[in-house]
């Protein structure tokens, strides 16, 4: 009798990420969501990060550990050197948020931190990490008989981990970026000289060149990195959006009672929201919207939001599980794009969980950005200019007076973390 065919073993690929559960916010979920998919595609993650009683996170979310697969191999390295110097130096207690939305309208002496990190830690104050991860990476590639590894940033600082490996050990290598490089909308708070601009760019330019296939979360974000170089080959340039986890999404959530606006994450000083605060206010005799920001809002943007009295209400971080209900149970979900250079091609990840949520979402921002084209394929909602008071609140008046009712389109499967993850599978197997 003939042996049974057994199905071929999974396909070992090293991941190098410095965000990774305990860390939490916006940046893990793309790898975590990837991390689980990919045994479904055959690819076996193993997963390089740094110890988190070594790391410096801006926040911390316990609960991520439980979706982390018991099967998944996790091997964690110490840091030093830069931060911590970087803490002394600047006097930092923790690692700042992106955007710098904890400082407000910062003090010469947060000018000074902020001259110290865009200047002297290039490209970025944890690569500290670098030659610790290099060491676990060099031996788990040996040892493991690893042929591809991915390197995914922010920090970028771990793309020159990469960069290292191909070099030394031949390996073909994938760099995600979940961000911009120096195009970041928060770049010119760093207050860099010229010198540190061209330290950076050449940084950048090293890694776009020298990568076997570069990943981006948008398009805008492929066209700038495709202008840095003559020599960056646009077909190994890709775009893998983040993403709306299906599995998130399953429980029953009910709405809340009354009429419920919520932003969820961070709140910087370059969103722009008077004419939201306006449009709001000109609804209140006639209604009493509820006004929730789930998560850290710039010192500034909380007294122009205080202006509401008690219709707003300020919520610390939560966990991820406890951000998607906030998603859910609202009326009307509350995206902002930075009203900065770039702004046309900004893609927040969270945008996506927006969507899944099968909340009505109001975007202020571009109207002709890429957030706005996603949005209105997806028939999730409706995107205003910052300063469009009357289109905001006509926006806001439908939805107060729309019967509550189950959500007619689902969101796209396009969007679905299980989709993306097929596409970075495709990526993988390309030799």
């Amino acid at each position: 009798m003939a042996g049974s065919m057994s199905s071929p073993s999974p396909k070992k690929v090293l991941v190098i990420t410095y965000y990774w559960p305990p860390a939490g916010g916006p940046g893990v979920q793309r790898w975590l969501k990837f991390a689980s998919y990919l045994p479904g595609f055959g690819y076996d993650p193993i997963i390089l990060t740094v110890d988190p009683d070594k790391a410096e996170y801006p926040v911390r979310d316990d609960s991520l550990q439980k979706e982390v697969s018991p099967q998944r191999r996790i091997y964690r390295t110490t840091t030093s050197g830069c931060y911590g110097l970087y803490k002394r130096l600047a006097k930092a207690r923790t690692a700042p948020y992106s955007g710098f939305v904890e400082e407000g309208r910062p003090s010469w002496k947060q000018k000074i931190s902020r001259f110290i990190r865009g200047n002297f830690f290039l490209p970025d104050a944890r690569r500290g990490w670098n030659k610790h991860a290099r060491r676990e990476a060099t031996r788990l590639i040996r040892e493991e008989g690893i042929d591809t590894i991915i390197t995914t940033g922010p920090p970028m600082s771990t793309h020159l981990i990469g960069k290292r490996m191909q070099r030394a050990l031949a390996v073909r290598w994938i760099a995600d970026f979940r961000d911009p490089w120096t195009d970041i909308y928060y770049y010119n708070k760093l207050y860099p000289t010229p010198l540190a601009r061209a330290i950076d760019r050449r940084y950048e330019r090293s890694v776009l060149e020298r990568a076997d296939a570069v990943i981006t979360v948008s398009h805008h974000t492929r066209d700038q990195f495709l202008a840095k170089s003559p020599a960056i080959d646009p077909a190994k340039c890709r775009v893998i959006h983040n993403g709306y986890d299906r599995r998130d999404f399953y429980r029953e959530c009910p709405k809340t009672k009354g009429f419920t606006i919520t932003y969820t994450g961070t709140l910087a000083a370059d969103y722009t929201i008077s004419a939201f605060i306006e449009a709001v206010r000109e609804l209140l005799p006639r209604s009493s919207p509820e006004l929730h920001f789930v998560g850290r809002v710039d010192p500034l943007r909380a007294r122009e939001l205080d202006t509401l009295a008690d219709r707003v209400t300020f919520h610390p971080f939560v966990p991820h599980a406890e951000a998607i209900r906030w998603m859910r149970r609202s009326s009307v979900l509350l995206l902002i794009i930075p009203d900065t250079p770039g702004k046309h091609g900004n893609l927040p990840g969270k945008l996506f969980e927006y969507i899944g949520a099968g909340t009505p979402v109001l975007c202020l921002g571009p109207p002709d950005g890429e957030a706005a084209r996603v949005l209105r394929a997806s028939c999730a909602g409706q995107t205003f200019d910052y300063n469009d008071k009357e289109g905001i609140r006509d926006f806001l008046q439908d939805c107060l007076d729309a019967p509550p009712s189950p959500r007619q389109i689902p969101p796209p499967l396009a969007y679905s973390r299980q989709t993306l993850t097929r596409a970075l599978a495709d990526i993988l197997c390309e030799k």
